[in-house]
């Protein structure tokens, strides 16, 4: 169900607030750029990125998956294609199984360009271009998020963003 769709059923669903609770519980689960399978590799590989620790919020427990979704599909053409084609060759490597059903070993072995040392010059792989602009947004989104600003104890002063509605 895309957004719009959404929108335009609330006084049906208003009508069946059995329906209007389920709709608001899988909101976050309806994709608004990515398709839904880009989605799960992009929430996989921001967990890996970001994993909870030490009570931190992952990413994907302050919602970052669904922010640069939103963040994305409003970005430039060459940010979308570099997203899309990026997330498109994970689900779609070696592997021959979507990013986010396979194995913790084989997820580590397609992030591998992630380890290699950092330059200023951009990666001539589009694997590694992709990762390497993924890992810097899913990590400022997490720390400029409502959640990791309530982990931190700063008030944020309302500096962090909140997700699209």
């Amino acid at each position: 169900m895309k957004r719009r769709a959404f929108v335009g059923s609330i006084p049906f669903l208003c009508a069946t607030p059995e329906l209007f609770a389920q709709a608001i519980a899988n909101i976050h689960q309806i994709p608004g750029f990515f398709t839904q399978q880009q989605l799960a590799a992009l929430r996989r590989l921001s967990d890996m990125i970001m994993p909870s620790a030490g009570g931190a919020p992952s990413a994907p427990d302050a919602g970052v998956p669904e922010f640069l979704d939103f963040l994305v599909g409003q970005s430039p053409t060459p940010v979308k294609n570099l997203y899309r084609t990026g997330l498109d060759s994970l689900n779609t490597s070696k592997f021959k199984r979507a990013f986010a059903d396979l194995q913790a070993e084989q997820c580590d072995e397609l992030l591998a360009p992630l380890r290699d040392a950092w330059t200023y010059e951009e990666p001539a792989d589009p694997l590694a271009k992709f990762l390497r602009h993924a890992k810097a947004d899913i990590l400022t989104a997490t720390m400029n998020s409502r959640e990791w600003a309530a982990y931190s104890g700063r008030s944020g002063n309302g500096s962090f963003w909140l997700p699209p509605q």
